[in-house]
């Protein structure tokens, strides 16, 4: 049964999520590895290093990170497939690092809010991006919610699973923490640009796979999304992905904005400076709150293909 824990974890997670209470008890996993991060990157990254020592502390504070992350896990996994019945307890524990539920529920809330008004949208969609919500009229909202979902749908949902698959519990833990070193310490200003230098390396190359299989699991999906052209999807994603400065980010992302006939990426601004994206797909670019609910039913569609593309997979593997 331990082949089926892929399949079984995201069924339970997209069902249930990660309960509320729990996360009031014990906390999150991630909220774990942050505090592990940020403890790491006070004492690690200090500012009169020069470039290399901060390059090198950051190597060690990773190293650190991903050590903790695997040994824990891989007694955690050992222990728990001992147990009757223990392959519950590893689905269980594989939960928490799939982001199904959550993300769906933050990105239908920013289309629920810019319904109403600007400003509840502008609010809504700041709970999930960086840039300045302020600066962001209704389209700039419902773009960001929708390349959101995009890339999240990769980094959030088909990566995770694939660790898991490849690795085990180990894998979607390891993964995990990876992402989070990066989205906490990845940037490009002063003060992480060297010391987060090997977590975005680090996390460029574990999303390489998943993000290019994201882009193949929304055209798939586009099959049966009403009005969503799976060709125009696989063109969009081909063509538009490798102008992102991400190597993995603009596969779903184009994927997404091919498949609806949208036009997304562009400017935008952050802590007041204006970054310039290349734009993703051809469609039209003044998008609406009923736009991003037409990209929650192809990421639920998503969803679907990637469950019985996991349970196949599950299927293949106890008959070998």
């Amino acid at each position: 049964m331990s082949v089926f824990v892929a399949p079984l974890a995201l069924v339970i997670e997209r069902w249930l999520g990660y309960p509320e209470q729990l996360t009031k008890t014990i906390g999150h996993p991630v909220v774990w590895f942050g505090s592990l991060i940020d403890g790491l990157e006070r004492r690690l990254n200090r500012p009169e290093r020069d470039s290399r020592h901060r390059r090198d502390a950051g190597i060690i504070g990773l190293a650190i990170l991903l050590v903790v992350a695997f040994v824990l896990s891989f007694i955690v996994q050992q222990f728990v497939r001992g147990l009757p019945l223990g392959w519950v307890v590893e689905v269980l524990l594989a939960t928490p690092f799939l982001a199904q539920k959550e993300l769906g529920r933050a990105v239908g809330k920013v289309a629920d809010a810019l319904s109403g008004s600007l400003a509840a949208g502008r609010e809504a969609v700041s709970h999930i991006v960086g840039r300045d919500p302020d600066e962001l009229d209704e389209a700039g909202v419902a773009r960001a919610a929708i390349e959101t979902l995009a890339e999240s749908t990769s980094d959030g949902v088909v990566a995770p699973w694939f660790w898991l698959v490849l690795l085990g519990l180990p894998g979607i833990v390891l993964y995990k923490a990876i992402n989070t070193a990066d989205s906490m310490v990845g940037h490009l200003d002063a003060r992480y640009r060297d010391y987060g230098w090997a977590s975005a390396r680090l996390d460029d190359l574990v999303n390489w796979v998943p993000a290019r299989l994201t882009a193949v699991l929304i055209t798939i999906a586009c099959f049966i999304v009403p009005h969503a052209s799976p060709s125009h999807a696989w063109t969009a994603a081909r063509r538009d992905a490798p102008k992102h400065a991400s190597p993995n980010a603009g596969w779903p992302e184009a994927a997404m904005a091919g498949a609806l006939g949208f036009r997304v990426g562009g400017p935008r601004s952050y802590s007041g400076e204006v970054v310039h994206l290349p734009v993703m797909g051809e469609g039209k670019s003044a998008l609406v709150a009923s736009d991003i609910l037409r990209a929650l039913q192809l990421y639920r569609a998503t969803l679907n293909v990637l469950l019985v593309m996991s349970i196949a997979l599950a299927l293949m593997l106890t008959t070998l």
